[in-house]
């Protein structure tokens, strides 16, 4: 039998939940490659997969690495467990990568972060608390990877991400008492006049993946969708509330996991989406509204961030931007040029991190029938 080249394409957060598979897998093969079409991030570090994993631009990995190899591309959502919702994610993997008739529990994933990683995310918190003056910190990622900016709206047609009325509105009234880290590309404001509010929230526009993942590791509390920072969060036995709209819990999350708190919106409102099988127009007409908020939807989502949280404090340590002299390599030996960042600390990140103006493609009009409302007529959405 010839040794397999595994392809595992997509998000971030397909990679993560391939790797317990990959871990069953090694107990039993030693000739074997992973080539991660969606980035080596997650696989870095790891103590039996990292030399076995390239990047699908890797110099001569045909040549000497696959010719001689049996290609194989895992698709989850291709298994009759997966989307007659029998499995999760991880185990749909599992079955296909270990040739397993039916699913079996796994552990979470391996995710082992450096100490400058970790540094990076501690510097990144702590700077937020010194901002806002609050001691407890949550990660907020209210999109997923389907959302799509237009124009002045922010929509996803696959319902897994929030409404930008509903995060507001949750933002809003978290920032009062804690610390908000808000997890996403796409820019937006959250009040009139933002720059001049009492209460700041941070937006780090973080390219490394694996610095979030430091930071949610650091932070308090995580609330997110159908979307990476769950899945790092199992990884990091870190607790979190999840919001899912038009995907099942089984399927996408850990429902039976102590530590995470699933607030089911699509419950009753939603039927399987086929990803990667058909293109199924009518489910997904169906489905526009299953990640819509009532106001009861909305203060569930707040009771749990809250309880899981505790009580709000104010901040009392300290926090010093982490710099470092560097070596001038034109000037004489032991000189010093003047103080640089460090590499990885949190004020690496763009200096205009706090309360920014959105980034769009067309600047909105100035509401004139307050911004809460301008945001419903802009999303042409209501809430309940």
């Amino acid at each position: 039998m010839r040794p397999k080249a595994f392809f595992i394409n997509g998000g971030a957060g397909r990679v993560l939940c391939s790797i317990p598979a990959f871990e069953k897998y090694a107990e039993e093969h030693d000739d074997f490659i992973i080539v991660a079409e969606g980035g080596t991030d997650f696989f870095k570090g790891h103590p039996t997969l990292d030399g076995k994993v390239y990047d699908v631009w890797h110099k001569n990995l045909f040549q000497e690495h696959l010719k001689h190899r049996d290609c194989v591309s895992p698709e989850p959502y291709r298994m009759w467990h997966y989307y007659n919702q029998k499995c999760s994610l991880t185990q749909a993997f599992d079955m296909e990568i270990n040739g397993l008739e039916e699913p079996r529990e796994l552990p979470k994933p391996t995710l082992n972060l450096t100490k400058m990683e970790v540094i990076a995310g501690y510097n990144m918190v702590q700077e937020v608390k010194a901002v806002t003056g609050k001691d407890k910190v949550v990660v907020i990622q209210p999109f997923g990877r389907g959302v799509e900016q237009v124009g002045d709206f922010i929509a996803d047609a696959s319902s897994r991400s929030m409404s930008l009325v509903n995060t507001v509105d949750i933002i809003n009234d978290l920032k009062k008492d804690y610390g908000v880290i808000v997890m996403s590309e796409i820019q937006f404001p959250v009040e009139e006049n933002e720059d001049k509010s009492k209460y700041k929230i941070a937006r780090p526009q973080i390219e490394d993946i694996r610095v979030w993942a430091s930071v949610i590791d650091v932070a308090d509390h995580f609330l997110g969708v159908d979307s990476i920072g769950q899945h790092i969060c199992k990884a990091l036995d870190k607790k979190a509330t999840v919001v899912i709209g038009s995907t099942y819990p089984v399927n996408i999350s850990y429902p039976e996991d102590k530590n995470f708190d699933i607030i089911d919106i699509g419950l009753d409102k939603r039927k399987y989406s086929p990803i990667r099988l058909t293109m199924d127009e009518a489910v997904d007409r169906y489905n526009d509204q299953s990640m819509e908020m009532s106001k009861d939807d909305i203060s569930k989502v707040l009771s749990s961030v809250r309880k899981a949280m505790g009580k709000p404090a104010t901040f009392k340590g300290t926090y010093t931007p982490v710099q470092q002299q560097q070596d001038c390599p034109t000037c004489p030996p032991g000189t010093k040029t003047t103080p640089a960042v460090a590499p990885g600390s949190a004020a690496m990140m763009p200096q205009q991190q706090w309360n920014q103006p959105p980034v769009i493609a067309e600047k909105p009009k100035k509401p004139k029938v307050g911004f809460k409302q301008e945001v419903k007529n802009l999303l042409k959405t209501e809430t309940k």
